[in-house]
């Protein structure tokens, strides 16, 4: 918004991969990453007893409706192959096994591979919710917040980072990589101009440790920020123009 990505003819970026050994990096052209946004949900009820369920809204049971049967319902409203997923992450309803909860909450995730599929999610996942909600008699409100849409690799430029890397370290020091279910705010700049994300290898060649992303224990091989550094000066100095 600040005008920064005017005159930018194109921009390259890496992300850390824990499969990857340090000295590769993985490529992918088109969709590298998906689509991620947050999804908050309250639903609420008059309460009641549980020895009378039948005489008000059984939160706990509407709450667990909402969680199984609101991504089954969407995956037969949206072609499979964009892979629009929904995971709770948080459910929390009621302080006494014998009284039914006036509220609950939800929280979670949507992701998607396709972006086209993203721009229709708020309204394909509102309209699961309340379907859902209203069947089981609750009242549902629900904020949905965008998060980022996928990195989609413009083959140009994933080209140029191929090159870049072959020049530096060999042909034999690219893998391919494939589209990955995690978000990644590096999308939000290709809206604006053509680039590429690649991954970068960070494992220590060799170890049988299978570590992940965002966890305690995660190490990097640091060998690896020198192979990100001669990755970016590489792809600047064949095509200076385009970058």
């Amino acid at each position: 918004e600040s005008g920064v990505l005017d005159g930018v003819g194109g921009i390259v970026a890496v992300h850390c991969d824990p499969k990857v050994d340090a000295g590769l990096i993985g490529l992918r052209p088109g969709p590298i990453t998906s689509a991620c946004d947050r999804l908050e949900i309250s639903l609420d009820g008059p309460g009641g007893h549980t020895a009378r369920p039948h005489l008000t809204t059984d939160m706990v049971t509407a709450a667990a409706k909402v969680a199984t049967e609101v991504p089954a319902l969407l995956a037969r409203r949206v072609d499979a192959r964009s892979g629009l997923s929904v995971t709770w992450g948080r459910i929390a309803s009621g302080h006494a096994c014998n009284v039914i909860p006036q509220h609950a909450e939800l929280s979670g995730t949507v992701r998607c591979l396709d972006l086209p599929a993203w721009r229709d999610a708020p309204d394909l996942v509102h309209a699961a919710i309340d379907e859902i909600a209203a069947l089981h008699h609750a009242k549902s409100q629900i904020e949905y917040i965008r998060g980022v849409p996928p990195v989609v690799n413009d083959p140009v430029v994933t080209e140029l980072l191929r090159a870049a890397q072959t020049a530096r370290r060999g042909s034999y020091a690219i893998e391919d990589t494939e589209q990955s279910l995690g978000g990644e705010d590096f999308s939000w700049y290709l809206e604006q101009v053509p680039g590429a994300m690649a991954r970068l290898g960070v494992r220590t060649p060799g170890s049988q440790a299978r570590y992940d992303l965002h966890r305690g224990d995660f190490d990097v091989d640091e060998q690896a920020i020198q192979v990100g550094v001669e990755l970016f000066t590489a792809a600047a100095l064949i095509d200076g123009n385009r970058l």
